[in-house]
């Protein structure tokens, strides 16, 4: 006769270390995650080593902690690794949750780092005005679907592109885009442009690169602003793409700033206060791509690239 014997084990931080255990429940899938496989990794975030565990953006929930900021039972997001639990060294870069009413794996998402970025590239870099005209490239993945409803609400028109019809109507039926293009059926980028925008572009929300820049900048008004949030056409690339309209940048006056998350980190308490009542009152939506089991990451990071993936992607570990 077969004896199945079943024990619980307590997982505990060792008492000389100042770190923190969390039971993952939710991890991120970010395009930024493939750059870090290569040798043209950022400055931001290390590259990953072959053979060892990956990190990422995720939210977990602390088992134990010797750490006096955080105790057991707190919700946290941050940096985790990809695995059921992790063992944080050290709290910096990690945020407490105090917002429960709001689904917990928007903290990977239109409260975490998507979201902060859609909010500094959007009110700080960008500053968009009432009427002025917006471009967002990738504008239904994590970043632009926001970047679009927070242009939309400083009365600015928008007009995104994405890789589907299916996107297009989702930017235009739920997010409130004024206009969007599938730029796969676009033979010419620059008069796609120059139909959706034909006094030009005040702002553009760069997440792509490659050849939509190269047409985004012959299609700038003089003083416009480029916020560089990504390049995601290029990730996959042994070779970048050139840009060949750098002229108009001169003739044109125009200001191009790249920008990372961790700028806008300290303003993350300000960000909450703007963000959390459009959710509560449905004036901003949010869209998540979720697979559950951490065997099905790998090929959700991969879908990223080929534009699988509708909305924020997620990977459930253990939801709550």
């Amino acid at each position: 006769m077969a004896i199945t014997v079943e024990e619980n084990l307590k997982l505990k931080v060792a008492g000389d270390s100042k770190g923190i255990l969390v039971k993952n429940l939710y991890l991120s899938c970010d395009p930024y995650m493939r750059l870090l496989m290569t040798n043209r990794s950022s400055e931001i975030f290390g590259s990953y080593t072959p053979a060892a565990l990956i990190t990422g953006f995720g939210v977990g929930k602390v088992i134990d902690s010797r750490n006096p900021e955080f105790k057991e039972g707190d919700l946290v997001w941050g940096l985790t690794g990809w695995e059921e639990y992790s063992l944080l060294k050290s709290s910096e870069g990690l945020f407490k949750i105090h917002h429960t009413d709001i689904p917990l794996s928007y903290y990977i998402g239109i409260l975490g780092m998507p979201g902060l970025t859609a909010y500094g590239g959007s009110y700080e870099v960008c500053a968009p005005k009432k009427g002025e005209y917006v471009l967002v490239s990738a504008a239904s993945g994590a970043v632009g679907q926001l970047v679009g409803q927070f242009a939309k609400l400083m009365g600015c028109y928008v007009v995104g592109s994405a890789g589907t019809q299916d996107k297009v109507e989702l930017l235009k039926n739920k997010f409130g885009f004024d206009e969007a293009f599938n730029y796969k059926e676009e033979p010419d980028l620059n008069a796609a442009l120059k139909r959706y925008f034909p006094e030009g572009i005040d702002i553009y929300f760069e997440n792509v690169g490659g050849k939509m820049l190269d047409a985004v900048i012959l299609n700038m008004r003089v003083h416009g602003c480029i916020a560089v949030c990504g390049m995601i056409s290029q990730y996959n690339r042994d070779q970048p793409e050139g840009v060949h309209n750098l002229m108009s940048i001169v003739y044109k006056r125009i200001r191009i700033e790249g920008f990372a998350t961790v700028d806008y980190y300290p303003q993350y308490s300000k960000f909450l206060d703007f963000i959390l009542p459009y959710i509560r009152e449905g004036k901003v939506k949010y869209v998540e791509d979720i697979v559950e089991g951490l065997e099905n990451g790998p090929a959700a990071i991969i879908g990223l690239f080929s534009g699988r993936n509708v909305g924020k992607q997620v990977v459930v570990i253990a939801p709550q």
